[in-house]
């Protein structure tokens, strides 16, 4: 399990580029199989369906445009509201950490520009994603809409919380920083499910952490020092 990389937590940008020309998507779709090749495959992620989901799912459409040519580079980018789009191994390799199967309902903190959502959507049954950020939220929803990903969900809401009225699920992937393991999403997740989340202040080396519950409590591994942006959770009147 220590074969993590760093990254920034995932939040959306505001404004989706319009649609690119036929030209514009074959190059797109060269610069996305070389990014699997050497970016996930050439770094040991050999598990077929992650590959596949990363070949499929296209990452400039959750970029703003003046960065959508760099979309497919080994680096997170900038999206809007001070945010960024994780590198594609650290969502590659998350992904493969809670390997969602066919038959699971994924949970996901942070839907951010939606494009892990979009990855998750494509191996698991069903994805239910939180953005606490309105508009962004709505943002990643449309796009997930219009690149037909019906099994996404999305919820403007605190993702400390979690969603218990869709719990439990096989799998949680978190992508922001909260300072401890927040214990609604240990209560939502399945006997024998799976989570992935950094862990840690803003100020100190966060942990990325890797758990499965077992006998009702998650027993973790911390995998690799990270630097996520903070979970943010709603002020409580």
């Amino acid at each position: 399990m220590g074969k993590f990389m760093t990254s920034l937590c995932v939040v959306c940008l505001s404004l989706f580029p319009p649609a690119a020309s036929a030209a514009d998507e074959s190059r797109f779709d060269a610069s996305r199989e070389r990014m699997v090749a050497e970016q996930i495959r050439g770094r040991g992620i050999t598990d077929q369906d992650v590959l596949r989901a990363m070949e499929r799912v296209p990452r400039h459409l959750f970029v703003p445009e003046h960065v959508r040519g760099r979309a497919y580079g080994d680096h997170p980018l900038p999206i809007g509201e001070g945010q960024t789009i994780s590198q594609p191994y650290i969502v590659a390799y998350m992904t493969r950490a809670v390997s969602p199967g066919p038959s699971d309902s994924v949970l996901e903190i942070g839907t951010g520009s939606g494009y892990q959502a979009a990855v998750l959507a494509e191996l698991a049954a069903e994805v239910y994603t939180i953005e606490i950020i309105e508009s962004l939220g709505k943002r990643a929803e449309k796009t997930l809409q219009s690149l037909g990903y019906d099994n996404v969900h999305v919820k403007i809401g605190d993702g400390y919380e979690g969603w218990p009225e869709k719990a439990p699920f096989d799998a949680v992937i978190v992508t922001c920083a909260p300072e401890d393991i927040p214990a609604p999403l240990v209560e939502q997740l399945k006997e024998g499910g799976r989570i992935i989340i950094p862990v840690g202040g803003r100020d100190e080396v966060q942990k990325m952490v890797y758990g499965e519950k077992r006998g009702g409590r998650v027993v973790t591994e911390k995998v690799l020092d990270v630097r996520f942006v903070p979970m943010v959770k709603k002020s409580k009147e």
